[in-house]
């Protein structure tokens, strides 16, 4: 067993350029745990409906994955631009929807980098600071700016004039209101619009469908609170 396992270390240290076997095996699981520390503060943090466990997955994945390529490239050059033209014919089309999440995929490439060049207690450091950092932005919403936006879906007839339809009863409950979309709906019979509204202080969202629907014919209404979490 142990003559098994100084062939493999022989062998691992001939094609990895001198990396020593234990150095690269002690770098994946050191990316590999550092990645999961980030991958729970993500969880723990996440805001809003689009969370999404194959992000988590691919922040590990990618960890682990940068550790290696640093590990084989090492300190050649020839290696290095060897790697850049294998790997240029992967083609990433998956839209990232929220810029946050790009940041965490960043946070796990650097850890891999870290750890795939030796900088062990770099990476170490990066992720006990980043990580308290994170919640520190979560827990008192760094940037936040406090807003009762909401959105309101509403159907009316076709023929009707949606630019004047609403305005008393968006005058008496709604602070303010801007229309977003006019979709045509039931084979152009009707229209859907789409506004973002603020209600009054003191104003209930059950009047404002009351008077909306009074106004539309008690055709669907729809009011979405959270309107920044939500893709029209």
């Amino acid at each position: 067993m142990n003559e098994a396992l100084d062939q493999l270390t022989r062998n691992t240290a001939a094609i990895g350029g001198g990396a020593a076997f234990w150095h690269v095996l002690y770098a994946l699981g050191l990316s590999f745990f550092l990645s999961l520390v980030l991958a729970w503060v993500y969880r723990q943090t996440h805001r809003g409906i689009s969370y999404s466990v194959s992000l988590v997955h691919t922040m590990i994945l990618m960890a682990i994955t940068t550790a290696l390529v640093m590990e084989i490239i090492g300190s050649n050059i020839a290696r290095a631009f060897s790697l850049v033209g294998a790997l240029s014919i992967i083609r990433f089309r998956t839209a990232i929807k929220e810029p946050r999440d790009v940041g965490f995929l960043f946070a796990s490439m650097a850890v891999g980098m870290a750890c795939g060049t030796g900088f062990f207690d770099l990476a170490v450091l990066f992720t006990l600071f980043l990580s308290p950092v994170i919640y520190f932005l979560h827990r008192f919403q760094i940037g936040a700016q406090p807003t009762s936006e909401m959105l309101l879906k509403v159907q009316l007839a076709d023929g009707v004039d949606h630019r004047t339809a609403f305005q008393e009863p968006f005058f008496r409950h709604l602070q303010d209101h801007s229309l977003l979309s006019v979709e045509t709906i039931q084979g152009g019979s009707a229209l859907e619009l789409v506004y973002s509204v603020h209600l009054k202080k003191g104003a209930r969202e059950a009047e404002l469908m009351d008077a909306v629907r009074a106004v539309n014919g008690n055709r669907k209404v729809v009011l979405l609170t959270g309107a920044q979490n939500i893709d029209i």
